[in-house]
Protein backbone atom coordinates (compact mmCIF):
# COMPACT_ATOMS: atom_id res chain seq x y z
CA UNK A 1 0.00 0.00 0.00
CA UNK A 2 2.84 2.17 -0.70
CA UNK A 3 1.37 6.16 -1.35
CA UNK A 4 -1.49 5.38 0.31
CA UNK A 5 -2.53 8.92 2.59
CA UNK A 6 -4.97 7.54 4.92
CA UNK A 7 -7.33 10.71 5.95
CA UNK A 8 -10.38 8.54 7.16
CA UNK A 9 -9.44 5.72 9.53
CA UNK A 10 -9.26 7.65 13.19
CA UNK A 11 -12.73 8.51 12.13
CA UNK A 12 -13.94 5.40 10.44
CA UNK A 13 -16.50 4.82 13.29
CA UNK A 14 -18.45 8.35 12.00
CA UNK A 15 -17.79 7.74 8.75
CA UNK A 16 -19.95 4.98 8.46
CA UNK A 17 -22.56 6.58 10.97
CA UNK A 18 -22.69 9.85 9.23
CA UNK A 19 -21.52 9.77 5.52
CA UNK A 20 -25.15 9.89 2.85
CA UNK A 21 -25.63 6.64 1.07
CA UNK A 22 -26.35 6.79 -2.46
CA UNK A 23 -29.60 7.08 -4.19
CA UNK A 24 -31.37 4.10 -5.91
CA UNK A 25 -31.42 6.20 -8.92
CA UNK A 26 -27.63 5.81 -9.26
CA UNK A 27 -27.03 2.51 -9.32
CA UNK A 28 -30.11 1.83 -11.90
CA UNK A 29 -28.25 4.83 -14.02
CA UNK A 30 -25.32 2.70 -13.65
CA UNK A 31 -26.50 -0.89 -13.88
CA UNK A 32 -28.45 0.21 -17.10
CA UNK A 33 -24.83 1.55 -18.80
CA UNK A 34 -23.71 -2.49 -18.18
CA UNK A 35 -23.86 -4.87 -20.76
CA UNK A 36 -23.77 -7.40 -18.27
CA UNK A 37 -24.44 -7.31 -14.72
CA UNK A 38 -21.83 -9.95 -12.86
CA UNK A 39 -19.51 -8.41 -10.95
CA UNK A 40 -19.36 -4.86 -9.83
CA UNK A 41 -16.10 -3.58 -8.03
CA UNK A 42 -16.50 -0.98 -5.46
CA UNK A 43 -13.46 1.02 -5.35
CA UNK A 44 -12.57 3.14 -2.38
CA UNK A 45 -15.70 2.11 -0.67
CA UNK A 46 -15.32 3.13 2.86
CA UNK A 47 -17.77 1.73 4.68
CA UNK A 48 -19.90 0.24 1.57
CA UNK A 49 -22.32 3.35 1.07
CA UNK A 50 -22.78 2.25 -2.27
CA UNK A 51 -21.56 -1.34 -2.08
CA UNK A 52 -24.53 -2.89 -0.78
CA UNK A 53 -27.40 -1.21 -2.80
CA UNK A 54 -25.09 -2.13 -6.00
CA UNK A 55 -25.54 -5.82 -5.03
CA UNK A 56 -28.99 -5.22 -5.29
CA UNK A 57 -28.28 -5.17 -9.40
CA UNK A 58 -25.17 -7.36 -9.61
CA UNK A 59 -25.08 -10.69 -9.03
CA UNK A 60 -21.69 -10.25 -7.34
CA UNK A 61 -19.88 -7.01 -5.52
CA UNK A 62 -16.10 -6.64 -4.49
CA UNK A 63 -15.69 -3.91 -2.40
CA UNK A 64 -12.40 -2.50 -1.77
CA UNK A 65 -10.66 0.06 0.55
CA UNK A 66 -7.11 0.08 1.22
CA UNK A 67 -7.84 1.19 5.26
CA UNK A 68 -9.09 -1.41 7.18
CA UNK A 69 -10.41 0.46 9.90
CA UNK A 70 -13.26 1.82 7.20
CA UNK A 71 -13.97 -1.90 6.13
CA UNK A 72 -14.32 -2.91 10.05
CA UNK A 73 -17.51 -0.69 10.27
CA UNK A 74 -18.75 -1.76 6.56
CA UNK A 75 -22.32 -2.96 6.33
CA UNK A 76 -21.83 -6.77 6.12
CA UNK A 77 -24.03 -8.28 3.28
CA UNK A 78 -23.40 -12.24 1.91
CA UNK A 79 -23.47 -10.61 -1.67
CA UNK A 80 -20.66 -7.98 -0.56
CA UNK A 81 -17.34 -9.33 -0.31
CA UNK A 82 -14.75 -6.74 0.96
CA UNK A 83 -11.15 -6.74 0.61
CA UNK A 84 -8.35 -4.55 2.04
CA UNK A 85 -6.47 -3.43 -1.23
CA UNK A 86 -5.26 -0.08 -3.05
CA UNK A 87 -7.58 1.04 -6.04
CA UNK A 88 -4.08 0.83 -7.94
CA UNK A 89 -3.05 -3.14 -6.69
CA UNK A 90 -6.56 -4.88 -6.93
CA UNK A 91 -5.48 -8.61 -7.26
CA UNK A 92 -8.62 -8.96 -9.10
CA UNK A 93 -8.32 -10.66 -12.81
CA UNK A 94 -8.15 -9.64 -15.84
CA UNK A 95 -11.66 -8.78 -17.63
CA UNK A 96 -13.00 -9.43 -14.83
CA UNK A 97 -15.73 -7.04 -14.07
CA UNK A 98 -18.08 -5.41 -15.70
CA UNK A 99 -18.59 -2.11 -13.87
CA UNK A 100 -16.08 -0.45 -11.92
CA UNK A 101 -17.08 2.56 -9.78
CA UNK A 102 -15.54 4.83 -7.22
CA UNK A 103 -17.85 7.11 -5.46
CA UNK A 104 -16.01 9.64 -3.59
CA UNK A 105 -12.82 7.90 -3.66
CA UNK A 106 -10.75 8.79 -7.00
CA UNK A 107 -9.78 11.92 -6.05
CA UNK A 108 -7.08 10.34 -3.57
CA UNK A 109 -5.99 7.46 -6.66
CA UNK A 110 -2.29 7.58 -8.02
CA UNK A 111 -4.39 8.39 -11.64
CA UNK A 112 -1.85 6.48 -14.06
CA UNK A 113 -1.56 3.86 -12.57
CA UNK A 114 -5.61 3.35 -11.06
CA UNK A 115 -6.40 4.08 -14.93
CA UNK A 116 -3.96 1.33 -15.72
CA UNK A 117 -5.67 -1.28 -13.41
CA UNK A 118 -9.20 -0.43 -14.38
CA UNK A 119 -7.94 -1.10 -18.07
CA UNK A 120 -6.60 -4.65 -16.87
CA UNK A 121 -9.67 -5.25 -14.68
CA UNK A 122 -13.12 -4.30 -16.75
CA UNK A 123 -14.33 -6.24 -19.46
CA UNK A 124 -14.29 -4.84 -23.06
CA UNK A 125 -17.41 -3.08 -23.41
CA UNK A 126 -17.61 -2.57 -19.34
CA UNK A 127 -18.28 0.63 -17.83
CA UNK A 128 -15.88 2.72 -15.82
CA UNK A 129 -17.35 5.30 -13.54
CA UNK A 130 -16.44 8.16 -11.45
CA UNK A 131 -19.02 9.46 -8.71
CA UNK A 132 -18.27 12.60 -6.69
CA UNK A 133 -20.16 15.61 -4.75
CA UNK A 134 -19.20 18.67 -3.55
CA UNK A 135 -20.37 20.78 -0.30
CA UNK A 136 -24.20 19.93 0.78
CA UNK A 137 -26.82 22.22 0.09
CA UNK A 138 -28.65 23.30 2.69
CA UNK A 139 -31.25 26.64 3.07
CA UNK A 140 -30.55 29.92 4.92
CA UNK A 141 -28.37 30.65 7.56
CA UNK A 142 -27.41 27.26 8.07
CA UNK A 143 -25.88 26.58 4.34
CA UNK A 144 -24.16 29.68 4.88
CA UNK A 145 -22.32 28.38 7.86
CA UNK A 146 -21.31 25.29 6.78
CA UNK A 147 -19.63 27.28 3.70
CA UNK A 148 -17.67 29.66 5.48
CA UNK A 149 -16.45 26.84 7.89
CA UNK A 150 -15.75 24.35 4.76
CA UNK A 151 -13.58 28.07 3.43
CA UNK A 152 -12.11 28.64 6.95
CA UNK A 153 -10.80 25.61 7.10
CA UNK A 154 -9.23 25.38 3.54
CA UNK A 155 -5.92 24.89 4.74
CA UNK A 156 -6.20 21.64 6.16
CA UNK A 157 -7.54 20.25 3.26
CA UNK A 158 -5.09 17.54 1.43
CA UNK A 159 -4.16 18.55 -2.61
CA UNK A 160 -6.53 15.96 -3.78
CA UNK A 161 -9.40 17.78 -2.74
CA UNK A 162 -9.00 20.18 -5.48
CA UNK A 163 -10.55 17.43 -7.87
CA UNK A 164 -13.53 17.39 -6.30
CA UNK A 165 -13.75 21.31 -5.84
CA UNK A 166 -13.27 21.63 -10.00
CA UNK A 167 -15.80 18.33 -10.58
CA UNK A 168 -13.39 15.47 -11.82
CA UNK A 169 -12.23 17.88 -14.65
CA UNK A 170 -8.75 16.67 -15.21
CA UNK A 171 -9.23 12.88 -14.02
CA UNK A 172 -9.43 11.82 -17.80
CA UNK A 173 -10.69 8.64 -18.59
CA UNK A 174 -8.90 7.35 -22.10
CA UNK A 175 -12.29 5.64 -23.14
CA UNK A 176 -14.84 6.39 -25.05
CA UNK A 177 -17.02 8.82 -22.98
CA UNK A 178 -20.70 7.80 -21.66
CA UNK A 179 -23.32 10.48 -21.11
CA UNK A 180 -24.09 10.71 -17.40
CA UNK A 181 -27.72 11.33 -16.23
CA UNK A 182 -28.53 14.16 -13.85
CA UNK A 183 -29.11 13.08 -10.31
CA UNK A 184 -28.56 14.43 -6.87
CA UNK A 185 -28.21 12.56 -3.61
CA UNK A 186 -30.93 13.89 -0.70
CA UNK A 187 -31.20 13.17 2.42
CA UNK A 188 -33.23 14.47 5.22
CA UNK A 189 -30.84 15.58 8.79
CA UNK A 190 -31.45 16.55 11.87
CA UNK A 191 -28.89 19.41 13.33
CA UNK A 192 -26.77 16.53 14.96
CA UNK A 193 -26.41 14.78 11.60
CA UNK A 194 -25.24 17.39 9.80
CA UNK A 195 -22.52 18.05 12.48
CA UNK A 196 -21.65 14.29 12.49
CA UNK A 197 -21.57 14.79 8.61
CA UNK A 198 -18.65 17.47 9.11
CA UNK A 199 -16.48 15.84 11.65
CA UNK A 200 -15.97 13.18 8.63
CA UNK A 201 -14.34 15.83 6.28
CA UNK A 202 -10.57 14.77 5.84
CA UNK A 203 -9.58 18.77 6.78
CA UNK A 204 -11.66 18.37 10.11
CA UNK A 205 -10.01 15.37 10.92
CA UNK A 206 -6.74 16.86 10.07
CA UNK A 207 -7.97 20.28 11.64
CA UNK A 208 -8.95 18.43 15.15
CA UNK A 209 -5.30 16.41 14.54
CA UNK A 210 -3.39 19.87 14.32
CA UNK A 211 -4.81 21.23 17.87
CA UNK A 212 -7.94 22.94 16.16
CA UNK A 213 -10.80 21.19 18.45
CA UNK A 214 -12.18 24.33 19.51
CA UNK A 215 -12.98 25.64 16.47
CA UNK A 216 -15.21 22.86 15.67
CA UNK A 217 -16.90 22.81 19.08
CA UNK A 218 -17.71 26.66 18.01
CA UNK A 219 -19.41 25.52 15.22
CA UNK A 220 -21.52 23.06 16.98
CA UNK A 221 -22.72 26.29 19.42
CA UNK A 222 -23.24 27.88 15.86
CA UNK A 223 -25.20 25.37 14.63
CA UNK A 224 -27.55 24.95 17.76
CA UNK A 225 -27.85 28.68 17.76
CA UNK A 226 -29.32 28.90 13.69
CA UNK A 227 -31.35 25.48 13.90
CA UNK A 228 -32.45 24.92 17.51
CA UNK A 229 -35.16 22.52 17.03
CA UNK A 230 -32.85 19.86 15.51
CA UNK A 231 -35.76 19.44 13.51
CA UNK A 232 -34.78 16.87 10.33
CA UNK A 233 -34.43 19.62 7.25
CA UNK A 234 -33.39 18.38 3.38
CA UNK A 235 -29.82 18.55 2.54
CA UNK A 236 -29.07 17.42 -1.40
CA UNK A 237 -25.88 16.86 -3.07
CA UNK A 238 -26.01 16.93 -6.38
CA UNK A 239 -23.42 13.91 -8.03
CA UNK A 240 -20.93 14.62 -10.55
CA UNK A 241 -20.70 11.52 -12.47
CA UNK A 242 -18.09 10.91 -15.49
CA UNK A 243 -18.51 7.45 -17.45
CA UNK A 244 -16.37 5.50 -19.87
CA UNK A 245 -17.00 2.45 -21.66
CA UNK A 246 -14.02 0.05 -21.88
Amino acid sequence: MTGFADHFSEVAACYAQYRPHYPVELVDALAERCPARRVAWDIGCGSGQLSVALADRFERVIATDPAAAQLDHAVRDPRVEYRCVTAEDSGLGDASVDLAVAAQSAHWFEWPRFVAEAGRVVRPGGLIALVTYFNAQLAGDVGELLARFYLDIGPHWPSGRAHVRNGYRDLVLPWPAVEPPAISLVAQWTRDEVFGYVTTWSATARLVAAGGEARLEELRARLADVWPDNEPREIRWPLTLKLARR
